[in-house]
């Protein structure tokens, strides 16, 4: 599996794990996702403290720590957002420099590590003290606390005023041939900033199960998609590749995006790397059938 260097010399895989939709109460199937994953060359995984309120990074953390010995790999987790782990409630957003240096110990103490690899704010808004949260990830990173830095977000806004006041390295947003509202963002990267892609195959609509995911998820259709127009864009994506999932990661390669794929089985997991072994490389007239196959869309909110 091909392995990328961002920023700051942290090294992961093209092809990285989400870890949001992990089976946190089948143990015995998470740990043959995880260890799939390795054996497979997976060398990322991303989690978040919000998810299952740090049972996610502390099960995540279980599991791999068992494999630290043979395998190299990286880990990112998000913060920014204040929750009690007891009752399982969200308190609210809080960016601020206390609670993001509080909350990393926590999240080092459930993933049973001593730093981050890549710490990422999940979420933002245009009315934060930006400059603070700024000054705390530079703090963390400076500290050893954390390798990199980046944000979580679909706000045109804070994104851009991290890109211009930051030294962050990534941006995870959703991405793929649907859902291609990240292009505004990629026209204004630096050259050392990577998207990290989550939902590239869009909750299955980007797979061999098509017809039947859009009927069961997008009956209404998505974003400015009828269910009309979204059924004519996989047909005709499907005449560029019939693996839907295969082309969505190849157009991600051909936008130099890291995938973050999730899944929620070993199956699922499987057929997901069968199909990214079976990525084409695509030519710029096959990725201009990808683009006329689908609409242009653009963030409607948080522009200014």
């Amino acid at each position: 599996m091909r392995q990328l260097t961002l920023k700051d010399g942290l090294h992961i895989s093209e092809f990285s794990l989400g870890c949001m939709n992990l089976p946190l109460n089948d143990k015995n199937e998470m740990e043959k996702i995880i260890q799939f994953a390795l054996e497979s060359g997976i060398t990322h995984f991303d989690t978040a403290d919000l998810y299952q309120f740090g049972k996610n990074e502390q099960e995540l953390g279980k599991i791999l720590n068992a494999f630290r010995s043979t395998y190299d790999f990286t880990i990112a987790s998000k913060g920014g957002n204040e929750f009690d782990q007891k009752t399982q409630e969200k308190i609210g957003w809080n960016p601020t420099p206390k609670h993001i240096k509080s909350a990393i110990k926590d999240s080092m103490h459930r993933l049973g590590v001593d730093h981050i690899d890549l710490y990422q704010l999940h979420g933002g808004t245009i009315e934060d003290n930006k400059e603070e949260t700024i000054s705390a990830f530079d703090d963390l990173k400076q500290e050893g606390v954390i390798t990199s830095y980046g944000i979580s977000s679909i706000r045109l806004n804070v994104i851009d005023y991290y890109l211009r006041h930051s030294d962050m390295s990534t941006i995870m947003m959703q991405f793929n041939p649907l859902d291609n509202r990240p292009f505004e963002v990629a026209n204004t990267l630096k050259e050392d900033v990577t998207i990290l892609a989550r939902g590239p195959v869009m909750k299955g609509a980007l797979s061999s199960s098509w017809r039947s995911v859009i009927e069961e998820k997008f009956p209404d259709g998505f974003l400015d998609y009828s269910y009309e127009d979204l059924k004519e864009s996989l047909e005709r994506l499907s005449e560029v590749d019939e693996d839907l999932t295969a082309l969505s990661y190849a157009f991600l390669k051909y936008n130099e995006a890291v995938i973050v794929n999730g899944v929620s089985s070993l199956k699922q997991l499987k057929s997901n790397i069968e199909s990214y072994n079976k990525m084409p490389d695509l030519s710029q007239e096959e990725y201009k059938a990808v683009l006329d196959a689908v609409k242009i869309i653009k963030y409607e909110k948080h522009r200014a």
